[in-house]
């Protein structure tokens, strides 16, 4: 999903700095700048900012998209992922809440330095419905509670300087590893990795956005209220809290 929101943020236009281990063999447009980052790495994301700060003067956006956790779904033959609390590896918990959580809190410290003296700016952090309700995994819903708790309190700190924070819920995105179980899914009303890019660029270009700051948004939603479609046409129809 990344990488699609990357795609699409850079055929609008922009010019997108995507971060990753190993995003130099991402597939990617040719203009989007690569930046090895592993975000476990508070040193390395420096470095990467300081590159946007030294290259563009400035910075319009972030999206924390980065994740952690779904590695190691089968550990010995087994598919741990469903387990109970109690019975969940413990890296599971570092994994999430340093990749997901942490790295976004870094990444945000990080792009607020640039976007307040400029008094405008946009943080997306890209969340799921596991926030709100149990989806079969304890430590995924505490990462996505706390991805949420980060949008509202930074908006709070952020809304003095005009800088807008929210956070972002796909649907079911047709990603690899979807894709790849397709069977197991109902994709009739999945979306594009490229789709979530497209709310990401609706937020971005709204002057108005600031009446979102501190909020969940569905992207589905967003198409609506905004007008765009999905790449292939389609207008994905928004989730609620009832069909997560």
């Amino acid at each position: 999903m990344g990488r699609g929101i990357a795609a699409a943020l850079a055929q609008a236009g922009m010019s997108v700095y995507a971060t990753g281990r190993s995003v130099a063999d991402a597939d990617l447009p040719q203009g989007v700048a690569r930046v090895a980052c592993d975000h476990r790495d508070d040193a390395q994301v420096a470095d990467v900012f300081a590159r946007i700060g030294d290259e563009q003067g400035r910075l319009d956006l972030l999206v924390n998209n980065a994740w952690g956790g779904y590695e190691g779904m089968v550990e010995g033959g087994e598919f741990t992922w469903p387990k109970p609390f109690w019975l969940q590896p413990r890296w599971r918990w570092e994994a999430m809440m340093t990749v997901g959580v942490r790295g976004a809190f870094v990444a945000s410290q990080m792009a607020a330095q640039l976007m307040i003296p400029a008094r405008t700016g946009l943080i997306v952090n890209v969340s799921y419905w596991a926030a709100q309700k149990y989806l079969g995994n304890a430590l995924y819903g505490c990462a996505k509670a706390a991805t949420d708790k980060l949008t509202s309190d930074m908006s709070h700190e952020l809304a003095p300087f005009g800088v807008a924070v929210v956070s972002l819920y796909p649907g079911l995105v047709r990603t690899e590893a979807v894709m790849a179980a397709a069977g197991a899914f109902d994709l009739s009303n999945s979306e594009s990795p490229a789709f979530i890019g497209k709310a990401v660029i609706a937020l971005a270009n709204d002057p108005l956005r600031m009446r979102h700051t501190g909020q969940v948004l569905i992207g589905a939603q967003l198409g609506l209220d905004y007008g765009f479609t999905d790449v292939d046409g389609r207008r994905p129809r928004p989730l609620g809290l009832a069909d997560a």
